[in-house]
């Protein structure tokens, strides 16, 4: 039976009580949430993948030989590419990016570790010789998006350009990448 069917989980009505968190099936169901989220082969992960293979483009997957394990390794062209979604890794500026309500200070704690922990691995993997592009989930919602998504990477992957991030404002925008970022080392 479905935790929101049981009767001590209704209310009045048959409307769910929302002031109880510390019931049993409130911990399930944010246990089920939680453990659905998922760090590998996320739906934007794997459009872009596809997408990027259609054009032609070999890569590897979250190879463990490379700093921070990024999502997509073209060894080929020298760069890595990561799919980061903007409410865990805090794209700014982005809709998406949002903090829970409940337990701001736990929570500003683990975006700011998170912030911290890919700047490091940006870092490292620039001074290792690598190029690094990060593409955001909101790049990624709709096909539309997608395609030209991968259009912007494909042409970043091709050039000479050292870092690029992709995110749904520069879709929008004109030009053909207008967050492309020369090597500052």
């Amino acid at each position: 039976m479905p935790w929101n069917r049981w009767p001590h989980a209704r209310g009045i009505r048959g409307h769910m009580f929302m002031d109880s968190m510390a019931t049993y099936p409130w911990n399930t169901h944010r246990s089920r949430m939680m453990s659905e989220i998922r760090g590998k082969n996320t739906k934007p992960e794997l459009a872009l993948r596809r997408a990027l293979h259609a054009r032609g483009f070999r890569f590897r997957l979250h190879s463990g030989k490379v700093h921070g394990r990024p999502d997509l390794v073209l060894p080929k062209h020298g760069a890595v590419v990561f799919v980061h979604g903007c409410f865990w890794h805090r794209h700014e500026g982005c809709r998406y990016t949002t903090t829970p309500a409940t337990r701001p200070d736990f929570w500003q704690a683990k975006f700011d570790a998170n912030v911290a922990r890919d700047s490091a691995v940006r870092t490292k993997l620039l001074e290792d010789g690598w190029r690094v592009a990060t593409v955001w989930e909101c790049a990624l919602r709709k096909p539309e998006k997608v395609s030209a998504t991968t259009d912007r990477l494909a042409a970043w992957l091709l050039g000479g350009k050292v870092g690029m991030e992709i995110g749904e404002s520069d879709i929008l925008q004109s030009g053909i990448v207008a967050t492309d970022w020369e090597c500052g080392c």
